[in-house]
């Protein structure tokens, strides 16, 4: 394990919590030394190879894209565990190129550790719910490591579903859900009568059980209508519409049985929930119109809300969220502006975000650490705990506060409002849910 590789996957962990307080991981692997090629799908671009490899015990490799591999960070990335993947596209003689890097891919598994790869080879710039087309090129991996050591020792492959509530947004879920392994060895006798079928009839199995872990709405115009849903059921795996007193699992595991129910639908059905979708969508348009939030509307429509609640929060979290802006609020500004105006893909936005985030406010708070050590009060245990537990723990606070102040100040203002007839179209819909979508 190379030592920069050892440093992130210990230090994202905690940055990890941060982006994504509750976090599960299903079925998780428990050897180090697993010799498996883990297939994942590919939510997310950058922060799927950290949630995996940050909050999963086994030594991993990743394949990614050639062109990041610059002379500046090439050397970085090696010390990362990265193995660069060429493409045609990329104008370079990438049979021979891709060759090389199969080979070191033989020799990572060979003494043990593993390989992560995203089988479906690119991530949407919208976030949608489903699984893509799984590629041919975990298992040819497999298959060849296997003929390299002339089949001695065993290789698995296994698939991996990670969920997130969404992909972006500073407090949201992550589910990450594995399968049970394949051993590749198994198919020994299959691979060397028809190396192609059986290379086929393996990769169809990987994606059948990467199904199986994620949320997957096969009707690409189907899945905001699956969104929706889960918003006003309150039940699913929405980031915010959803009741934080349902366990995360649950949540998950109901957003994956209103996929199902959505990818088995006849045509009628289809045709009920397209027009339920025009009907959601005229009500959330309403409630934009009137700059109203969904979950502030339920709160305060149900009420659920508790204004002495979020007054207390406010009050006695006050001191920590000035401590939070004075020490965190700059180098964020900084990193959020840079990287929503670098990047136009959304998709890159939360790993950049949280990379950058990590290294900028580490460097602006070396000023604090150095100056409180020598002009106010002498003693490195203090200045290191601030350093490394207030100052990230009171940006958290302070992002939390900010967040809470405008939930509140919001619901203030709906409570004032007449908000009737949203309501009743509110639960109108939600009568119409009930009959049209057997799932609970």
């Amino acid at each position: 394990m190379r030592p920069l590789y050892l440093l992130l996957k210990y230090l994202l962990k905690y940055t990890l919590w941060v982006y994504y307080p509750r976090f599960i991981n299903v079925n998780k692997p428990k050897k180090r030394f697993a010799r498996t090629i883990y297939a994942s799908n590919h939510a997310a671009s950058f922060m799927d190879p950290l949630v995996i490899a940050c909050s999963q015990p086994p030594i991993v490799f990743f394949m990614t894209r050639s062109d990041v591999f610059t002379p500046l960070l090439k050397p970085v990335l090696w010390a990362s565990h990265m193995f660069p993947i060429y493409r045609q596209h990329d104008g370079e003689d990438t049979k021979a190129k891709n060759e090389e890097v199969f080979q070191k891919c033989y020799r990572v598994l060979k003494y043990g550790r593993s390989l992560l790869m995203f089988a479906e080879g690119f991530t949407d710039d919208t976030f949608i719910r489903r699984l893509k087309p799984v590629k041919k090129g975990a298992v040819r991996i497999g298959f060849g490591a296997l003929e390299n050591e002339n089949w001695r020792k065993p290789i698995y492959i296994q698939a991996i579903g990670v969920n997130y509530s969404d992909r972006n947004r500073i407090g949201s879920d992550v589910v990450i859900s594995n399968s049970e392994p394949i051993c590749l060895n198994d198919y020994k006798d299959d691979y060397e009568k028809d190396p192609s079928r059986t290379i086929t009839l393996l990769t169809q199995e990987v994606e059948r059980r990467m199904r199986d872990q994620i949320t997957d709405v096969r009707e690409k115009e189907l899945a905001p209508i699956h969104e929706m849903i889960m918003r006003f059921t309150r039940k699913g795996m929405n980031s915010v519409d959803s009741d934080k007193n349902i366990s995360l699992i649950d949540r998950w595991k109901y957003s994956k049985r209103l996929a199902a129910w959505f990818n088995s639908t006849n045509d009628h059905q289809k045709e009920e929930l397209y027009k339920l979708g025009e009907r959601m969508n005229s009500y959330f348009s309403l409630q934009k119109k009137h700059n109203i939030e969904e979950n502030d509307f339920f709160q305060v429509r149900s009420n659920r809300w508790k204004r002495s609640k979020d007054l207390l929060f406010l009050i006695t979290m006050f001191p920590f969220m000035i401590l939070g802006v004075f020490q965190n609020y700059l180098p964020y500004r900084f990193i959020k502006g840079f990287v929503e105006k670098s990047f136009k893909r959304t998709v890159f936005w939360g790993s950049v975000k949280m990379m950058l985030g990590v290294v900028a406010i580490g460097f602006f708070n070396l000023i604090f650490l150095f100056l409180g050590y020598y002009l106010i009060f002498p003693s490195w245990p203090l200045w290191l705990l601030n350093y490394f537990v207030i100052s990230p723990l009171s940006g958290v606070i302070a992002y939390q506060w900010f967040r809470r102040y405008s939930s509140y100040k919001n619901r203030m203002r709906i409570s004032k409002m007449d908000v009737a007839g949203i309501g009743v179209e509110r639960e109108a819909i939600m009568k119409e849910i009930m009959k049209i979508v057997p799932v609970a």
